[in-house]
This record gives C-alpha cells, sequence and structure tokens, in this order.
C-alpha cells in the first residue's frame, strides 16, 4: 500500500505541474513562475512530504518530487513529440544526473564533517538516531 500512496503522490506532483506550470509563466511571466512555485510546488510538498504521503524512511535514500515531475516532464514531451526528442536529451539528462550525484557526494561529506563538530550529547537537528549510530560506528562522533 506504501508504494501506490507513494505512486498516487508522486503522479499528482508531476502531473499538476507539467499542466499549469508553463501556462503560468506564458501569462504572467517571472511572476507566473513565482506563483506556481507558490500555489503548486507549496501545497504538493505538504501533501507529499509534511503528511508523508509518500513512503520516505529515515534511514533511506530520499525521493524527492523533483524527480517525479521530471520524470514526468522528458515522457510527456517525448509523447508530444515523439522519440527523437527523447534522444536529443540524452545528454542534458546525463549531465543533470552527474550533477545530481556530485551534489549527493558533496552533501554527504559537508553532513560528515558537521557532525565531527557536535561537541553535545544531542543530535544535530534533523538528524535520525540511526544515521548518528552509523556516524559513530564509522569513527565520527561520539554519542
Amino acid at each position: 500500500m506504501k508504494f501506490i500512496r507513494s505512486f498516487i503522490g508522486y503522479m499528482i506532483a508531476g502531473v499538476l505541474v507539467m499542466a499549469v506550470w508553463g501556462q503560468l509563466t506564458e501569462a504572467g511571466g517571472i511572476f507566473g513562475g513565482y506563483l506556481a512555485a507558490t500555489i503548486l510546488v507549496g501545497p504538493l510538498w505538504f501533501m507529499n512530504h509534511y503528511i508523508n504521503l509518500v513512503d520516505n524512511k529515515n534511514d533511506a535514500a530520499f525521493v524527492d518530487m523533483g524527480l517525479a515531475i521530471g520524470v514526468c516532464g522528458i515522457f510527456r514531451d517525448m509523447f508530444l513529440t515523439g522519440t527523437q526528442s527523447f534522444v536529443d536529451s540524452l545528454p542534458t539528462i546525463f549531465l543533470v544526473s552527474l550533477g545530481a550525484v556530485a551534489g549527493g557526494l558533496v552533501a554527504a561529506a559537508i553532513e560528515k564533517d558537521m557532525a565531527k563538530e557536535v561537541h553535545e550529547h544531542v543530535p544535530e537537528p534533523g538528524m535520525a538516531e540511526e544515521e548518528m549510530e552509523k556516524l559513530d560506528v564509522q569513527g565520527g562522533v561520539e554519542i
């Protein structure tokens, strides 16, 4: 059931953003983009992450709505303009994936470095107990 909940949450995010964002930016320019971010992404984030419609566990990789929206946009355009547009976009998709991996590695290194600086017995805000225990096992922090 958790998979179905996650699938529905990500599907709603992808479909709504792809259906409405372009129209709002065409009509309102940059203000339309800000309006779209406020009235679309804000409530979708609240639904998916705060209410926890999607199932993101504390000790697993975090999958965000951006991935669902990106995949929806890729396939929407491929269905509308043909498979050649998908083939033409592969270099961009590859570079975006490299950037995501690099960003994840940098974020992990920063988080590990920040955890070394913690001198209190209180875990870092937002860090789960399991993550603190993993850092302790790897020789990072004394809890």
